[in-house]
């Protein structure tokens, strides 16, 4: 089924479940439904079209329609993706707010995207009716089982596009310069993603026939949205989100959820290699992974284990699969940090920071846009609120991606590094500003610098330069203790160190460079106070 067909993401799905309403869409483990107190067992797709149905009549009443925004905090609940279809089918649009988020983060997200509403888990109403005060929005936030509330007054903040074009979700990214910017995602960019994936094929191809996938990532990210659930919506597949990744009992979840494909990123292979091996280790129906950043020097070792392979792709919140480069054929280089080829649907240019193209092998920043008439056709609309950002991504009708690449004779692509300022730990995305933002609340911080420093698990680790006025070394664990209140726990530094001064420029900016050199050394010279152990996932 080709979702470009239908208007909306309901349309596609409702489809969906006229032509195999008896087959399972969303699936909850047992572990999950335990951790989340929600029922356990296999939602059919004709289930799921009544039960949307019946959601969307009670926005309807309430008042709800195109224009406005709905927030949802609902962790990776099959609710979450209910409530989504339902407010997609009266033309609204859904805010999903990451529930690691914390107060100063909240209140961002909720000031900048102006929701009508937030549906959220009872455990965090309390706290986001407290950020949406702070930043002065006056809105209702209900539980998912709760009759929704007439929306606030002026809540048609969303651009009225028709049909494809019409925005169906607004997620968060992090931001280099400044606070995460809002990503603005049209019924379009979810169908471009949700075909690419159907219709891929080689060593990922995908059938009609019942395909069955298991996901741990979150699904208010762009990867379990964009391609997880819509390309089960494409092949008649049913989805199996766990709440987190448990390396201890995931092979007993995929055994579980009888997974006929999965998808990783990099620190999961890993940790699962880490295990010791069992007789157990191919008892499974997996035909691949789908995913990024596995650790070149393991792939070939654990497809051998576990016996099947690791299609490594590449893609991001604003290009969706408008431009998305995968080694999904059979001839892909494996244990190389390879991308794969692109495809005649799409043009890259590799260029230096003047701008001009490099030569052939040499590292560059990625540029790329879709190949024809329409070089944006499947990535983003905009940045809400900022189109000076969304001009600047889009300088010479290319979009800008700030990662560092190279290519080959035979037009492989080979990820380098990243030019943007962003720290990668476990898979999210971290900008320094952002966190250096937040520490500069805490009173008694004077000033803030924030770098990476290798970590042998989660490939990046948030390290602190601060300066203070007391900086005895029971600071730093109360440092900690407080961002733990103000932020993602993943974005707290695991490491502090106390400076008498950051370096800084002529024009009191930041050295970058200089930091993150600062940062290594302290840390190798034993200067910094380990807060690792407090960064743990906050529970409400």
């Amino acid at each position: 089924m080709r979702l470009g067909d239908f208007d909306s993401i309901y349309g596609a799905f409702a489809a969906a479940a006229r032509r195999w309403p008896e087959r399972p869409m969303l699936n909850v483990l047992e572990g999950t439904a335990r951790i989340y107190d929600i029922d356990a067992g296999e939602i059919p797709y004709g289930e799921a079209l009544a039960r949307v149905n019946a959601l969307a009549l009670g926005f309807a009443v309430a008042g709800y329609g195109p224009g406005m925004r709905v927030a949802l905090l609902l962790e990776n609940r099959p609710v979450f993706f209910l409530t989504w279809l339902a407010l997609n089918r009266l033309g609204a649009s859904v805010v999903p707010v990451n529930p690691d988020l914390r107060a100063a983060e909240l209140e961002y997200l909720i000031g900048h995207a102006e929701p009508a509403l937030i549906v959220a888990i009872p455990a965090r109403a309390e706290e986001l009716r407290a950020a949406a005060r702070a930043a002065g929005i006056t809105l209702s936030v209900i539980a998912p089982d709760e009759a929704p509330p007439a929306p606030r007054p002026g809540a048609e903040v969303a651009d009225l596009a028709e049909g494809p074009a019409r925005e169906a979700a607004v997620l968060y990214t992090s931001g280099t310069t400044g606070q995460p910017k809002g990503c603005v995602l049209s019924n379009a960019y979810f169908f471009e993603s949700g075909d690419w994936y159907a219709n891929l094929g080689g060593i990922a191809a995908l059938t009609e026939d019942g395909e069955r996938m298991i996901t741990p990532l979150p699904i208010f990210h762009m990867n379990a949205m964009a391609c997880s659930f819509t390309v089960m919506i494409a092949v008649g597949g049913c989805l199996t989100a766990v709440d987190r990744f448990h390396p201890r009992s995931w092979w007993d979840d995929v055994r579980d959820a009888r997974a006929t494909c999965l998808h990783y990123l990099g620190v999961m292979p890993s940790m699962l290699m880490g295990a010791p091996e069992s007789a157990a280790d191919r008892a499974h129906s997996v035909r691949f992974g789908f995913g990024a950043g596995v650790d070149p020097k393991l792939q070939a070792d654990f497809e051998a284990r576990f016996g099947f392979p690791l299609v490594e792709a590449w893609a991001m919140t604003e290009t969706g699969a408008g431009a998305a480069i995968s080694a999904h054929t059979e001839d892909r280089l494996v244990g190389q940090a390879c991308l794969g080829r692109p495809t005649d649907a799409v043009q890259i240019r590799i260029t230096d920071d003047t701008g001009a193209d490099v030569p052939l092998g040499d590292p560059g920043e990625l540029l790329i846009r879709r190949s024809g008439a329409n070089p944006r056709l499947g990535f983003f609309t905009c940045y809400y609120k900022n189109p000076q950002a969304t001009a600047e991504a889009w300088e010479g009708e290319y979009f800008h991606t700030g990662d560092i690449v190279r290519q080959d004779a035979d037009g492989n692509m080979f990820f380098v590094d990243r030019k943007k300022n962003v720290i990668r730990r476990s898979g999210e995305n971290i900008a320094a500003v952002e966190v250096e933002s937040v520490l500069m609340r805490h009173p008694d911080i004077t000033a803030a610098g924030v770098a990476p420093v290798p970590d042998p698990l989660r490939g990046d680790e948030v390290f602190a330069c601060l300066t203070v006025a007391d900086p005895a070394p029971e600071k730093a664990q109360e440092i900690a203790r407080w961002a733990l209140t103000q932020m993602a726990y993943y974005k707290v530094p695991g490491y502090i160190a106390f400076v008498d001064a950051l370096p800084l420029t002529a024009t009191q900016k930041i050295q970058r460079a200089a930091l993150k050199t600062l940062a290594a050394d302290l840390l190798a010279a034993g200067k910094a106070h380990d807060t690792t152990a407090l960064k743990t996932r906050q529970v409400a």
